[in-house]
Formats: C-alpha cells, structure tokens, sequence
C-alpha cells in the first residue's frame, strides 16, 4: 500500500468516531445518496433502492422507527414494494419490516437469519436489562413517532422471512440486477447487497457500526461469540467484488475502489494480526491477562478502537479456543462468587485497610487496580462512605484516558456506573 493511500487510509478512520457515529439521527426527509438510492437515519440506517418496476427496501430499524422510515420513503417514492432485504438479524434491521409489507412485497433474508432472532429472543429478558446502559431509547421519539402514525404499529417485528439464500441469491427489478452475498461478521446471517451494474455494495453493519474500527468479537453488552475466521472470509468475498462505492449502515457512502479496498485489508491484516498474534502467545504459555496486556497493532495496522477494541479480541479469541477455564485457579471450577473471597479477604486485612490501599494505588496511577479493591470493600461493606468515593473517582479518572473515552462500550459502562455512584455518594451525605 503506498503511502498516500495509506494515509487517505488512516484518515477515513479518524473521521468515523464512536459515540457520535453511533447516535441516532432523524431528518425530515429521506437523504439522496444517487439518483436512485436514499437513507433514512435511525439506530442504523434504512435504505430504499428505487427502479422502475418498484422498489427495493434494505433494512427497517427498530419497529418504532419503521412507520417513520416509510414515511420518508413514501414521500420520495409510494412503491409498489417488490423486494424487503435485511442485512442482518438484529432488532435494528428486523423491527420495522411490518411497516413495509404489503401485497406482492417479498421479505429476503440469510437462511440464518431466523436462527439469530432466535438467539436474541431466548436472552432477550437479560438484555433488556442491560442494554438500557448505552441504548436507553429517547422516550420523546418514540412517542412523536406513536402519534405521528397512529394507524400503524410501533411493536417490534419478528419477522419470518418469504425467500431465503445460503451463499448466493440473483434478483432483477427494473432491469436493475442485485446479487446477495452471505457473510458473518456482527451476526452468522450476513447479506451483503451487490449492484454489479454500478459496483455498489451495501453492507450495513455486517463488518461492525463503525467500518474501519476493529470488530466486536464479543460485545459487551451480551451475545454469542463471534469468530475471527469467518469474519475475515466475508473480507475476502467483499475485496473480490472490488465494489466503487461503499454504503454502510451509519456514516456516508465511501468512494474510490482503490480507498475501499485499502481500508478493507487494513482491517482484513489488523484482525488477522491480533488473531495469529493471540495463539502464538497461547502456545507460549502466557495468560490471557498478560496477552491482553502486551498484544497491540503495530502503527501501520492502525484501525479504531470506537466499538471493539484490541484487548477484549485477544479475550474472546483465547476464550474461543480454550474456553473459561484458564488452568490457574481450582474455585474456578466452582459455584463460589469471587466476590465473596474478596469480602472475606476485606474483613481479614479490615476495611479501612483496603480503602487505603486503593487511594494509594489510585494516587500512584494503578487505576484497574484501585478499582478492584474498591469493589473488594464495597463486596464486603456495600454502604461503605469512604469505598464508594474511590470508587467514583477511580470510574471518572478511566474515563478521561483518551483511548477509553473514544470507545461507545467503554465510556457507556464507565458513564452509567458514574452516575449511579454518584448517586450512592448524595445519598450517603443525606443520611449522614
């Protein structure tokens, strides 16, 4: 890669941030793209595909959002619907089909695709009480969309799909021929939608909300591992395409086949890296902490870090061949909290001990560390004054470190745990 593209490379990058990227954005009006594709906004963005025999919808949102998406789409142009494709099987993709079915509209959809709601249905109890601490819906939106549209239902779809592809599907509408490629990335039911008359592919979130950023392998806030072969696969099938322009589920449009490429490789080379370097350190003996501690991408593999990051890969990779016994620790085998041999360990040294022993840590720059015997005292004396306030301060020093301030998981959980601390400290002053 020679320099100049590199450098376009690492500004493309740059210039595609994680929170802000990530938050929702909702326009009046349906955003031109080409003559003849247009994006609604939303928790990712729904696309409608226009031609002369109808039209062609690619993802709905959430099913709150896909009343409001038909609406910006209608106003551009009212159908008929011939083809409802989704790129993938997450509620941000699937929730609004219903608002586009109609007579003679066929929902298209990976084979997989069913398998993957599946999976968010059997947890979905779980996740919904843990995804409130980065996506808690804005209650304002929702309610204008109710009102806005009335007669059509805000719930969210769980859509069975009426036409299924394994690896390859081949449509035409208007002269206009589409091709659906399988792939896995965020989830197994990946499509990516391939205009071959105009080199387009339309991706959507199957390489990560944030193209160019190294992916999830296991997101935060709960789900199925997702494995680095695959994932790199659906690269190589997206690079032979050789697409000129790239339309992905947040952000604009990126242009120019040599940049497209460049950047896809540069992802392809920074997974693969962490991948290789993951189980050469595994055969070498080294613990998962101290792999997640010394693997990082060399400066010219340099990709963001806005939504998966560097040390929870090489976690997930090493998980993902080993599995959660580590091989260092007899109770791991065993149902006894570790919280509960830290509050033993807290009662033994004393309370007031440990506090100190954080404050120390915290003032010498060893922040994780001070965090975890803060939690050690609060396992021990959930009320403790005195631990909750280290622990604040610990959970606002972490989330001043530009790399973990930059980061959608890492700054949501470091925010969300904030105010709920600071919470505990008014009210510890209160009943004082």
């Amino acid at each position: 890669m020679n320099q100049h593209i590199s450098d376009q490379v690492d500004a493309l990058i740059a210039q595609r941030p994680g929170k802000t990227l990530l938050e929702p954005e909702y326009t009046d009006e349906a955003i031109t793209i080409n003559d003849f594709i247009y994006r609604s906004g939303g928790t990712s963005s729904a696309y409608m595909i226009v031609t002369p025999a109808g039209r062609i919808i690619v993802n709905t949102g959430c099913g709150f959002e896909g009343p409001h998406h038909r609406k910006l789409f209608d106003d551009i142009y009212s159908g008929p619907t011939r083809y409802i494709i989704t790129t993938q099987g997450h509620t941000d993709h699937v929730g609004g089909v219903h608002a586009f079915r109609e007579p003679g509209a066929v929902y298209v959809a990976n084979e997989l695709n069913q398998s993957v709601q599946l999976d968010d249905a059997r947890v979905i109890k779980r996740m919904r009480q843990w995804a409130p601490v980065w996506f808690g819906r804005d209650g304002d939106t929702v309610a204008r969309f109710a009102a806005e549209f009335p007669s059509v239902s805000n719930a969210q779809d769980e859509p069975v799909p009426d036409l299924t592809f394994t690896d390859r599907l081949a449509l035409t509408v208007g002269g206009l021929e589409i091709e659906l490629h399988s792939g896995v990335g965020e989830t197994v039911d990946g499509a990516m939608v391939w205009l071959p008359q105009h080199r387009i592919a339309m991706i959507s979130n199957l390489l990560g909300p944030l193209f160019g950023h190294f992916p999830n392998l296991n997101t935060v806030r709960g789900q199925r591992y997702r494995f680095v072969e695959p994932y790199l696969k659906t690269i190589r099938t997206l690079r032979d395409l050789r697409p000129q322009t790239l339309i992905t589920g947040r952000g604009e449009p990126i242009e120019g086949e040599e940049l497209i490429d460049a950047v896809l490789k540069r992802m392809y080379d920074a997974v693969d890296y962490v991948h290789r370097t993951t189980l050469d350190g595994i055969n070498a003996g080294k613990s998962v902490e101290s792999l997640m501690r010394e693997i990082d991408l060399p400066p010219h593999l340099y990709v963001g870090q806005g939504y998966g990051q560097v040390k929870w890969g090489v976690k997930t990779i090493w998980e993902t061949y080993l599995g959660w016994f580590h091989h260092d620790s007899t109770t791991a085998l065993y149902d006894v909290p570790r919280t509960k041999t830290l509050a033993d360990l807290v009662e033994l040294a004393g309370v007031e001990r440990a506090i100190e022993l954080a404050e120390t840590r915290l003032a010498e720059g060893a922040v994780v560390e001070a965090t975890a015997l803060s939690e050690a005292a609060l396992a021990f004396e959930p009320d403790n004054g005195p631990a909750t306030r280290v622990l604040l301060a610990c959970h606002r020093e972490l989330l001043t470190q530009p790399s973990t301030e930059a980061n959608f998981w890492e700054s949501g959980w470091l925010a969300h745990q904030i105010k709920k601390l600071e919470a505990a400290v008014a009210e510890l002053d209160t009943s004082r």
